[in-house]
């Protein structure tokens, strides 16, 4: 029996992109596709015109796995409607706040939810090598974590380099929140010891650029990401929700998801 997807934002780039990649699967059904209230069916439709709504509840109806790729105001919405619907939850977007981040992890008592700032494999294996070449690098080993992303990204840093921060400050056992350095800009002074660097590129249509950078003295190790198009993160998002229709309530990620955990 297929995993029945019901698509958020299906106007947006991913969610056609996930359109797309559900339509030609075998293992995986669409059940519906929601629009923001100001949006209308494209023209000519992907898909038939029934599976298109602006109402979440009705699109939930007949869906196991809600694929979620939209803005944290939305997101926020979303998380009660599938709890109240039941749902499992695949949660792409980025940006959000400590509120609209309790709001998910609250949903999670409830339903099995899947939230990752990247659903790309690649990425997720990256993340690991990442906190392992943190783990075994030397204390004054600088580290720097730079992205590049197409000029309609509304969010910086991107929620894969903070991921990649996440994974340099675990590799540390610290808080990425008191070792992140988000800018410089005029005299700094020297480089604080055991600071995590962020540097951010916005232009063109890049997909996604990620370097974890980790700089010593006569030497520097890059782990480099380039996604070339959205298809590898939506089929992650969707081996995420076909994972997810078998788990208990709980908030997962992709590295659950790819047994990736120690």
């Amino acid at each position: 029996m297929s995993t029945r997807i019901a698509i958020a934002g299906g106007n947006g780039r991913m969610g056609r992109t996930l359109t797309e990649l559900i339509q030609a699967s075998d293992e995986l059904s669409l059940a519906a596709i929601t629009l923001a209230p100001s949006e209308v069916v494209p023209v000519p439709a992907p898909v038939t015109i029934e599976l298109y709504t602006h109402d979440i509840a009705a699109a939930l109806a007949n869906a196991d796995v809600l694929v979620d790729f939209t803005t944290p105001e939305t997101s926020v919405m979303h998380a009660k409607a599938c709890v109240e619907a039941g749902v499992s939850w695949v949660v792409g977007t980025t940006g959000l706040d400590a509120v609209q981040q309790a709001a998910v992890e609250a949903a999670a008592k409830h339903i099995a939810i899947c939230q990752s700032a990247n659903f790309s494999t690649g990425v997720n294996l990256m993340l690991r090598l990442v906190e392992l070449a943190t783990r075994a690098s030397e204390d004054d080993t600088d580290l720097e974590v730079i992205e590049a992303h197409h000029r309609h990204k509304v969010d910086a840093p991107s929620g894969t380099a903070l991921a990649i921060g996440k994974a340099m400050a675990a590799g540390r056992a610290v808080a990425l929140d008191d070792h992140a350095i988000m800018s410089r800009e005029g005299i700094t002074g020297a480089r604080p010891q055991g600071g995590i660097g962020f540097a951010t590129i916005r232009g063109g249509d890049i997909v996604g650029d990620h370097t974890a950078l980790f700089a010593s003295e006569g030497e520097r190790l890059e782990i480099t990401h380039r996604a070339g198009t959205r298809l590898a993160f939506a089929r992650g998002a969707c081996r995420a929700a076909s994972w997810l229709t078998g788990q208990p309530a709980g908030l997962y990620d992709m590295q659950d998801v790819l047994q990736l955990r120690d």
